[in-house]
């Protein structure tokens, strides 16, 4: 019995360790890769609790190397886009200017029924209220509703605030999304003569986006 209990403990006390060192991410939504660290954590964890035959160490050392394993993923993740969409995915609009994309919904497997639902989640009961909605990477949908649908601001019941739309990613960490460009407003020349006028290079754009009124909105990357 009080070797059921240290045990118990001492892996209570490891798994808490691997989850810190593992970071906030953890805490919140989880991407597939996260998923797959928890699932194992918790099957590794409970082993050395309910067998007191199998040493401790098995289900300690095994919790730090999957910790090990998050942290240079997530390190690796940070330094490389490809890197990410193979192990993250990519988000996929499934409603683009309050078109439902059905060759989109066919490729994540959704039903219309899966949609509706997330949509009822956001307090939408009408796919026609809807000018953009995005499938995340860790399956929640991201919703943005018409004009007439969204939260009254100052600038909206003034006149000044003048809609491009949902913005649309251009550039994440350094690499033009080419794919992404095609979707929006502007072409890839475009995009590269704004970096032309920016004055820097493109390894060191973190975020580029633009709207439907080609506004772009630049974010540099920081020395950290």
């Amino acid at each position: 019995m009080i070797s059921t209990v240290i045990r118990t403990f001492i892996i209570y006390c490891a798994v808490g360790i691997s989850v810190r060192l593992m970071g906030k991410r953890q805490l919140g939504e989880l991407q597939p890769g996260e998923l797959i660290i928890t699932i194992l954590v918790s099957e590794i964890a409970a082993t050395p609790i309910a067998d007191v035959n199998v040493p401790i160490h098995n289900g300690i050392l095994p919790l730090f190397l999957l910790a090990s394993f998050e942290i240079i993923s997530s390190v690796i993740a940070r330094k490389s886009v490809k890197f990410r969409y193979l192990t993250d995915g990519k988000p996929v609009t499934v409603i683009k200017d309050g078109v439902l994309q059905q060759k989109a919904l066919k490729a994540l497997r959704f039903t219309i029924d899966d949609v509706l639902e997330a949509l009822r989640q956001k307090d939408i009961f009408d796919i026609n209220d809807v000018e953009y909605a995005v499938a995340e990477t860790n399956g929640m949908l991201s919703v943005l509703p018409k004009a007439p649908k969204r939260p009254l601001t100052p600038e909206t019941a003034e006149g000044k605030e003048k809609y491009g739309g949902a913005p649309n990613t251009d550039i994440d960490d350094g690499v033009i999304l080419e794919s992404s460009v095609a979707d929006s407003t502007v072409t890839l020349e475009d995009v590269k003569r704004k970096i032309e006028r920016e004055n820097v290079e493109l390894k060191d754009i973190l975020l580029m986006t633009v709207d439907k009124n080609k506004t772009y909105r630049v974010i540099l990357k920081k020395e950290i």
